[in-house]
Protein backbone atom coordinates (compact mmCIF):
# COMPACT_ATOMS: atom_id res chain seq x y z
CA UNK A 1 0.00 0.00 0.00
CA UNK A 2 3.04 2.29 0.61
CA UNK A 3 3.71 2.53 -3.44
CA UNK A 4 0.53 3.02 -4.35
CA UNK A 5 -0.04 6.00 -1.29
CA UNK A 6 3.45 7.61 -2.90
CA UNK A 7 1.72 7.60 -6.07
CA UNK A 8 -1.33 8.69 -5.58
CA UNK A 9 0.06 11.76 -3.39
CA UNK A 10 2.27 12.00 -6.24
CA UNK A 11 -0.65 12.48 -8.69
CA UNK A 12 -2.93 15.24 -6.21
CA UNK A 13 0.46 17.28 -5.64
CA UNK A 14 1.52 17.37 -9.55
CA UNK A 15 -2.49 18.27 -10.01
CA UNK A 16 -2.00 16.16 -13.02
CA UNK A 17 -5.47 14.03 -12.23
CA UNK A 18 -7.71 14.01 -14.56
CA UNK A 19 -10.46 11.51 -13.36
CA UNK A 20 -10.30 8.35 -11.23
CA UNK A 21 -13.27 6.42 -10.69
CA UNK A 22 -12.74 3.57 -7.82
CA UNK A 23 -15.23 0.59 -8.13
CA UNK A 24 -15.49 -3.32 -6.85
CA UNK A 25 -16.71 -2.87 -3.25
CA UNK A 26 -14.29 -5.20 -0.50
CA UNK A 27 -17.29 -6.41 1.39
CA UNK A 28 -21.15 -5.29 0.44
CA UNK A 29 -21.68 -4.59 3.92
CA UNK A 30 -18.75 -1.64 4.00
CA UNK A 31 -20.46 0.73 1.98
CA UNK A 32 -23.79 1.81 1.18
CA UNK A 33 -21.98 3.55 -2.06
CA UNK A 34 -20.88 1.13 -4.97
CA UNK A 35 -18.58 3.11 -6.67
CA UNK A 36 -16.66 6.47 -6.34
CA UNK A 37 -15.59 8.76 -9.37
CA UNK A 38 -12.96 11.80 -8.62
CA UNK A 39 -12.47 14.82 -10.73
CA UNK A 40 -10.79 18.21 -10.12
CA UNK A 41 -12.86 21.14 -9.72
CA UNK A 42 -12.03 24.97 -8.76
CA UNK A 43 -14.48 26.46 -6.08
CA UNK A 44 -14.05 29.95 -5.34
CA UNK A 45 -10.61 30.11 -6.73
CA UNK A 46 -9.10 27.32 -5.17
CA UNK A 47 -8.49 23.68 -6.37
CA UNK A 48 -10.78 20.90 -4.64
CA UNK A 49 -11.56 17.33 -5.78
CA UNK A 50 -15.13 16.39 -6.33
CA UNK A 51 -16.21 12.85 -4.91
CA UNK A 52 -19.42 11.49 -6.65
CA UNK A 53 -20.64 8.59 -4.54
CA UNK A 54 -22.70 6.62 -6.46
CA UNK A 55 -25.43 4.40 -4.67
CA UNK A 56 -28.06 2.42 -7.08
CA UNK A 57 -28.81 5.57 -9.29
CA UNK A 58 -28.62 8.45 -6.68
CA UNK A 59 -25.03 10.17 -6.50
CA UNK A 60 -23.91 12.00 -3.77
CA UNK A 61 -21.16 14.62 -4.42
CA UNK A 62 -18.73 16.30 -1.84
CA UNK A 63 -15.97 19.14 -2.59
CA UNK A 64 -12.72 17.90 -0.67
CA UNK A 65 -9.87 20.65 -0.53
CA UNK A 66 -6.32 19.65 -2.37
CA UNK A 67 -4.61 18.84 0.73
CA UNK A 68 -7.50 16.48 1.89
CA UNK A 69 -8.04 14.44 -0.85
CA UNK A 70 -5.21 11.98 -1.31
CA UNK A 71 -5.75 10.87 2.34
CA UNK A 72 -9.69 10.35 1.35
CA UNK A 73 -8.41 8.30 -1.91
CA UNK A 74 -6.86 6.48 0.38
CA UNK A 75 -8.90 5.72 2.69
CA UNK A 76 -11.49 4.59 0.19
CA UNK A 77 -8.83 2.15 -1.27
CA UNK A 78 -7.93 0.52 2.21
CA UNK A 79 -11.36 0.18 3.54
CA UNK A 80 -13.66 0.02 0.44
CA UNK A 81 -13.02 -0.47 -2.82
CA UNK A 82 -10.49 -3.02 -5.03
CA UNK A 83 -10.07 -1.65 -8.32
CA UNK A 84 -9.34 1.68 -9.50
CA UNK A 85 -8.86 3.23 -12.94
CA UNK A 86 -6.81 6.91 -12.32
CA UNK A 87 -6.65 8.87 -15.59
CA UNK A 88 -3.24 11.65 -15.70
CA UNK A 89 -2.28 13.76 -18.41
CA UNK A 90 1.09 11.52 -17.94
CA UNK A 91 -0.48 8.23 -17.59
CA UNK A 92 -3.42 6.03 -17.51
CA UNK A 93 -2.75 3.36 -13.99
CA UNK A 94 -4.83 0.39 -13.09
CA UNK A 95 -4.96 -0.39 -9.76
CA UNK A 96 -5.95 -3.76 -8.36
CA UNK A 97 -6.25 -5.15 -4.63
CA UNK A 98 -6.34 -8.60 -3.52
CA UNK A 99 -8.39 -10.01 -0.87
CA UNK A 100 -4.89 -10.07 1.27
CA UNK A 101 -4.10 -6.03 0.48
CA UNK A 102 -1.80 -7.36 -2.58
CA UNK A 103 -1.43 -4.44 -4.90
CA UNK A 104 -0.81 -4.25 -8.40
CA UNK A 105 -0.79 -0.95 -11.02
CA UNK A 106 -0.62 -1.64 -14.59
CA UNK A 107 0.33 1.61 -16.53
CA UNK A 108 -0.98 2.68 -19.67
CA UNK A 109 -0.44 5.43 -21.99
CA UNK A 110 -2.88 8.27 -20.91
CA UNK A 111 -6.32 8.20 -22.81
CA UNK A 112 -7.93 11.46 -21.37
CA UNK A 113 -7.14 15.23 -22.02
CA UNK A 114 -6.16 17.29 -19.69
CA UNK A 115 -8.88 19.02 -17.66
CA UNK A 116 -8.82 22.34 -18.66
CA UNK A 117 -10.72 24.82 -16.67
CA UNK A 118 -11.64 23.30 -13.61
CA UNK A 119 -14.66 25.96 -13.17
CA UNK A 120 -17.45 24.52 -11.35
CA UNK A 121 -20.19 24.90 -14.47
CA UNK A 122 -17.43 24.28 -17.00
CA UNK A 123 -18.71 23.25 -20.24
CA UNK A 124 -19.73 19.44 -20.85
CA UNK A 125 -17.12 17.44 -21.75
CA UNK A 126 -17.88 14.10 -23.77
CA UNK A 127 -15.99 11.07 -24.04
CA UNK A 128 -15.48 11.82 -27.90
CA UNK A 129 -14.63 15.55 -28.14
CA UNK A 130 -15.64 17.44 -30.81
CA UNK A 131 -13.30 19.65 -32.70
CA UNK A 132 -11.24 16.37 -32.88
CA UNK A 133 -12.25 13.68 -36.12
CA UNK A 134 -13.30 10.69 -35.43
CA UNK A 135 -13.56 8.38 -38.35
CA UNK A 136 -16.41 6.33 -37.36
CA UNK A 137 -18.01 9.34 -36.79
CA UNK A 138 -16.81 10.89 -40.09
CA UNK A 139 -18.16 7.54 -41.95
CA UNK A 140 -21.40 7.74 -40.63
CA UNK A 141 -22.23 10.91 -41.55
CA UNK A 142 -22.17 12.67 -37.91
CA UNK A 143 -18.43 14.93 -38.16
CA UNK A 144 -17.09 16.66 -41.60
CA UNK A 145 -13.20 15.91 -42.01
CA UNK A 146 -12.58 18.39 -39.62
CA UNK A 147 -14.68 16.80 -37.03
CA UNK A 148 -17.14 19.50 -36.34
CA UNK A 149 -20.26 17.47 -35.58
CA UNK A 150 -23.07 18.05 -38.44
CA UNK A 151 -26.44 20.59 -36.79
CA UNK A 152 -28.80 17.44 -38.02
CA UNK A 153 -26.95 15.33 -36.01
CA UNK A 154 -25.99 16.58 -32.63
CA UNK A 155 -28.55 14.41 -30.96
CA UNK A 156 -26.69 11.19 -32.13
CA UNK A 157 -23.69 12.71 -30.92
CA UNK A 158 -25.06 13.66 -27.77
CA UNK A 159 -26.35 10.10 -27.57
CA UNK A 160 -22.97 8.10 -28.55
CA UNK A 161 -21.55 10.36 -25.89
CA UNK A 162 -24.10 9.34 -23.16
CA UNK A 163 -23.58 5.45 -24.24
CA UNK A 164 -19.95 5.27 -23.78
CA UNK A 165 -20.32 7.28 -20.38
CA UNK A 166 -22.19 4.38 -19.29
CA UNK A 167 -19.37 2.20 -20.68
CA UNK A 168 -16.81 4.23 -18.97
CA UNK A 169 -18.56 3.50 -15.70
CA UNK A 170 -18.45 0.13 -15.74
CA UNK A 171 -14.95 -0.30 -17.04
CA UNK A 172 -13.44 -2.06 -14.55
CA UNK A 173 -16.05 -4.38 -14.38
CA UNK A 174 -15.09 -6.03 -17.13
CA UNK A 175 -12.69 -8.81 -16.98
CA UNK A 176 -8.84 -7.98 -17.42
CA UNK A 177 -6.27 -9.79 -18.45
CA UNK A 178 -7.49 -11.20 -21.59
CA UNK A 179 -9.22 -10.34 -24.74
CA UNK A 180 -13.62 -9.67 -24.31
CA UNK A 181 -16.23 -10.74 -26.03
CA UNK A 182 -19.18 -8.54 -26.73
CA UNK A 183 -22.45 -9.17 -28.57
CA UNK A 184 -24.77 -6.54 -30.10
CA UNK A 185 -28.25 -7.83 -30.42
CA UNK A 186 -30.62 -5.67 -32.68
CA UNK A 187 -27.64 -3.16 -33.70
CA UNK A 188 -29.36 -2.01 -37.07
CA UNK A 189 -27.12 0.77 -38.52
CA UNK A 190 -24.75 0.30 -35.96
CA UNK A 191 -24.03 3.53 -34.31
CA UNK A 192 -23.01 2.72 -30.94
CA UNK A 193 -21.69 -0.91 -32.01
CA UNK A 194 -18.78 1.17 -33.42
CA UNK A 195 -18.60 3.48 -30.76
CA UNK A 196 -17.96 0.81 -28.38
CA UNK A 197 -15.36 -0.80 -30.79
CA UNK A 198 -13.48 2.55 -31.37
CA UNK A 199 -13.79 3.03 -27.35
CA UNK A 200 -12.33 0.08 -26.33
CA UNK A 201 -10.01 -1.31 -28.92
CA UNK A 202 -8.91 1.92 -30.01
CA UNK A 203 -9.11 4.14 -27.15
CA UNK A 204 -8.45 1.92 -24.38
CA UNK A 205 -6.58 -0.66 -26.28
CA UNK A 206 -8.39 -3.86 -24.74
CA UNK A 207 -7.87 -6.78 -27.04
CA UNK A 208 -11.66 -8.05 -27.78
CA UNK A 209 -14.30 -8.96 -30.59
CA UNK A 210 -17.70 -7.64 -31.17
CA UNK A 211 -20.80 -9.44 -32.60
CA UNK A 212 -23.57 -7.13 -34.34
CA UNK A 213 -26.44 -9.10 -34.88
CA UNK A 214 -29.29 -7.90 -36.80
CA UNK A 215 -32.58 -9.59 -39.20
CA UNK A 216 -31.92 -6.58 -41.83
CA UNK A 217 -29.42 -7.96 -44.36
CA UNK A 218 -29.07 -4.69 -46.25
CA UNK A 219 -27.75 -2.82 -42.97
CA UNK A 220 -25.86 -5.69 -41.97
CA UNK A 221 -24.05 -5.78 -45.45
CA UNK A 222 -23.45 -2.08 -44.98
CA UNK A 223 -21.69 -2.32 -41.89
CA UNK A 224 -19.46 -4.98 -42.79
CA UNK A 225 -18.38 -2.97 -45.36
CA UNK A 226 -17.87 0.29 -42.97
CA UNK A 227 -16.46 -1.95 -40.60
CA UNK A 228 -13.25 -3.46 -43.18
CA UNK A 229 -13.17 0.49 -44.39
CA UNK A 230 -12.63 1.39 -40.72
CA UNK A 231 -9.99 -2.26 -40.23
CA UNK A 232 -11.88 -2.97 -37.25
CA UNK A 233 -10.81 -6.12 -37.71
CA UNK A 234 -12.60 -7.74 -34.61
CA UNK A 235 -15.97 -6.31 -35.22
CA UNK A 236 -18.35 -8.90 -36.95
CA UNK A 237 -21.92 -8.04 -38.40
CA UNK A 238 -24.30 -11.15 -38.69
CA UNK A 239 -27.44 -11.92 -40.58
CA UNK A 240 -29.85 -13.45 -37.30
CA UNK A 241 -32.17 -13.48 -34.85
CA UNK A 242 -31.49 -13.05 -31.30
CA UNK A 243 -33.74 -16.26 -29.85
CA UNK A 244 -31.79 -18.31 -32.23
CA UNK A 245 -27.96 -17.08 -32.12
CA UNK A 246 -25.81 -19.51 -30.04
CA UNK A 247 -22.38 -19.24 -31.89
CA UNK A 248 -20.68 -18.66 -28.52
CA UNK A 249 -20.46 -20.27 -25.18
CA UNK A 250 -19.21 -17.21 -23.21
CA UNK A 251 -19.77 -13.15 -23.56
CA UNK A 252 -18.46 -10.44 -21.36
CA UNK A 253 -21.10 -7.87 -22.35
CA UNK A 254 -24.38 -7.71 -23.80
CA UNK A 255 -25.97 -4.89 -25.86
CA UNK A 256 -29.58 -4.59 -26.71
CA UNK A 257 -30.97 -1.45 -27.84
CA UNK A 258 -34.40 -1.05 -28.99
CA UNK A 259 -35.08 -4.88 -29.03
CA UNK A 260 -39.17 -5.13 -29.32
CA UNK A 261 -41.09 -6.50 -26.76
CA UNK A 262 -39.89 -9.69 -25.83
CA UNK A 263 -37.06 -9.56 -27.50
CA UNK A 264 -35.06 -7.39 -24.86
CA UNK A 265 -35.81 -10.33 -23.08
CA UNK A 266 -34.44 -13.18 -24.98
CA UNK A 267 -31.34 -10.77 -25.08
CA UNK A 268 -31.36 -10.47 -21.03
CA UNK A 269 -31.58 -14.42 -21.18
CA UNK A 270 -28.99 -15.18 -23.27
CA UNK A 271 -26.94 -12.92 -21.37
CA UNK A 272 -27.79 -14.68 -18.25
CA UNK A 273 -26.91 -17.76 -19.39
CA UNK A 274 -23.42 -16.48 -20.89
CA UNK A 275 -22.48 -15.34 -17.16
CA UNK A 276 -21.99 -11.91 -18.64
CA UNK A 277 -20.18 -9.20 -16.69
CA UNK A 278 -21.97 -6.21 -18.38
CA UNK A 279 -25.44 -5.83 -19.78
CA UNK A 280 -26.47 -2.46 -21.50
CA UNK A 281 -29.96 -2.68 -22.73
CA UNK A 282 -32.78 0.01 -23.71
CA UNK A 283 -36.06 -1.91 -23.89
CA UNK A 284 -38.99 -1.02 -27.01
CA UNK A 285 -42.09 -1.24 -27.27
CA UNK A 286 -43.11 -3.63 -24.15
CA UNK A 287 -46.52 -5.04 -24.79
CA UNK A 288 -46.40 -8.23 -23.06
CA UNK A 289 -47.32 -7.19 -19.59
CA UNK A 290 -50.75 -4.31 -21.54
CA UNK A 291 -52.66 -7.74 -21.38
CA UNK A 292 -51.79 -9.45 -18.42
CA UNK A 293 -52.34 -6.38 -15.79
CA UNK A 294 -55.50 -6.81 -13.67
CA UNK A 295 -56.47 -5.17 -10.33
CA UNK A 296 -58.87 -3.59 -9.47
CA UNK A 297 -57.29 -1.13 -6.98
CA UNK A 298 -55.23 -0.13 -10.31
CA UNK A 299 -58.14 0.61 -12.28
CA UNK A 300 -58.61 4.53 -11.97
CA UNK A 301 -54.99 4.27 -13.63
CA UNK A 302 -55.59 0.95 -16.19
CA UNK A 303 -59.31 2.13 -17.24
CA UNK A 304 -56.79 4.75 -19.32
CA UNK A 305 -55.29 3.21 -22.44
CA UNK A 306 -52.29 5.91 -22.47
CA UNK A 307 -51.56 5.66 -18.78
CA UNK A 308 -52.04 1.46 -18.82
CA UNK A 309 -49.41 1.32 -22.03
CA UNK A 310 -46.51 3.81 -19.79
CA UNK A 311 -47.46 2.02 -16.11
CA UNK A 312 -47.24 -1.55 -18.56
CA UNK A 313 -43.74 -0.40 -19.90
CA UNK A 314 -42.07 0.91 -16.28
CA UNK A 315 -43.64 -2.26 -14.54
CA UNK A 316 -41.92 -4.13 -17.40
CA UNK A 317 -38.55 -2.73 -16.49
CA UNK A 318 -38.70 -3.09 -12.78
CA UNK A 319 -39.77 -6.97 -13.22
CA UNK A 320 -36.64 -7.44 -15.80
CA UNK A 321 -34.53 -4.96 -13.25
CA UNK A 322 -35.90 -7.35 -10.31
CA UNK A 323 -35.33 -10.58 -12.09
CA UNK A 324 -31.89 -9.75 -13.08
CA UNK A 325 -31.08 -9.00 -9.38
CA UNK A 326 -32.32 -12.21 -8.23
CA UNK A 327 -29.85 -14.06 -10.94
CA UNK A 328 -26.26 -12.37 -9.67
CA UNK A 329 -26.60 -8.87 -10.91
CA UNK A 330 -26.54 -5.46 -9.54
CA UNK A 331 -29.11 -3.44 -12.13
CA UNK A 332 -29.55 -0.17 -12.61
CA UNK A 333 -32.45 1.90 -14.18
CA UNK A 334 -30.94 5.05 -15.80
CA UNK A 335 -32.01 7.89 -18.14
CA UNK A 336 -30.22 7.37 -21.58
CA UNK A 337 -31.55 10.26 -23.54
CA UNK A 338 -33.62 13.46 -23.01
CA UNK A 339 -37.21 12.83 -23.09
CA UNK A 340 -37.88 15.52 -25.16
CA UNK A 341 -36.33 13.00 -28.10
CA UNK A 342 -37.57 10.17 -27.36
CA UNK A 343 -40.12 8.14 -24.64
CA UNK A 344 -37.99 5.14 -25.06
CA UNK A 345 -35.13 6.41 -22.50
CA UNK A 346 -34.70 3.93 -20.06
CA UNK A 347 -31.42 2.10 -20.08
CA UNK A 348 -31.12 -0.55 -17.92
CA UNK A 349 -27.64 -1.74 -16.57
CA UNK A 350 -26.56 -4.56 -15.03
CA UNK A 351 -23.32 -5.69 -13.70
CA UNK A 352 -22.31 -9.38 -12.27
CA UNK A 353 -22.22 -8.93 -8.93
CA UNK A 354 -22.57 -11.11 -5.58
CA UNK A 355 -25.83 -11.96 -4.30
CA UNK A 356 -27.23 -10.67 -1.02
CA UNK A 357 -30.59 -11.83 0.45
CA UNK A 358 -32.13 -13.59 -2.37
CA UNK A 359 -34.96 -15.37 -0.20
CA UNK A 360 -35.97 -11.54 0.70
CA UNK A 361 -35.64 -10.00 -3.02
CA UNK A 362 -37.77 -13.30 -4.41
CA UNK A 363 -40.59 -12.32 -2.09
CA UNK A 364 -40.61 -8.44 -2.95
CA UNK A 365 -40.29 -9.34 -6.65
CA UNK A 366 -42.84 -12.09 -6.12
CA UNK A 367 -45.35 -9.77 -4.50
CA UNK A 368 -44.91 -7.41 -6.77
CA UNK A 369 -46.11 -9.91 -9.60
CA UNK A 370 -48.82 -11.24 -8.64
CA UNK A 371 -50.41 -7.94 -7.38
CA UNK A 372 -50.07 -7.05 -10.85
CA UNK A 373 -51.41 -10.42 -12.17
CA UNK A 374 -48.27 -10.63 -14.21
CA UNK A 375 -46.52 -13.77 -15.69
CA UNK A 376 -43.12 -12.54 -17.07
CA UNK A 377 -41.65 -14.22 -20.47
CA UNK A 378 -38.37 -13.34 -18.68
CA UNK A 379 -39.46 -14.75 -15.56
CA UNK A 380 -39.96 -17.98 -17.58
CA UNK A 381 -36.52 -17.72 -19.10
CA UNK A 382 -34.92 -17.82 -16.49
CA UNK A 383 -36.82 -21.08 -14.82
CA UNK A 384 -33.92 -22.89 -12.62
CA UNK A 385 -31.72 -19.81 -12.00
CA UNK A 386 -34.28 -18.32 -9.80
CA UNK A 387 -34.13 -18.66 -5.95
CA UNK A 388 -37.57 -20.12 -5.74
CA UNK A 389 -36.53 -22.62 -8.53
CA UNK A 390 -39.99 -22.33 -10.42
CA UNK A 391 -41.34 -20.10 -12.76
CA UNK A 392 -44.73 -19.02 -12.97
CA UNK A 393 -47.33 -20.86 -15.22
Amino acid sequence: MESLQALIEQIVTARTLITASFSQLRSKGEATYSKVQIKPVELKGKLHYQFAYFTGPKVEHRNIPEEQAAEEMMALLRATFRQALVCTAEADYQVLISKKFKVSVLTKSPTKKTAGSLAHNRKKQYVLDEGEPVPFLVELGIMNAEGKVLAKKYDKFRQINRFLEMVEDVLADLPSGRPLTIVDFGCGKSYLTFALYHYLAVRERRELSIVGLDLKADVIAHCSELADKLGYDKLRFLVGDIAEYNELEQVDMVVTLHACDTATDAALEKAVRWGASVILSVPCCQHELFGQIDNDVLSPLLSHGILKERFSALATDAIRAKLLDLVGYRTQLLEFIDMEHTPKNILIRAVKSPSGDQAAKWREYAAFRDFLGAKPYLERALEGRLPAGQAVE
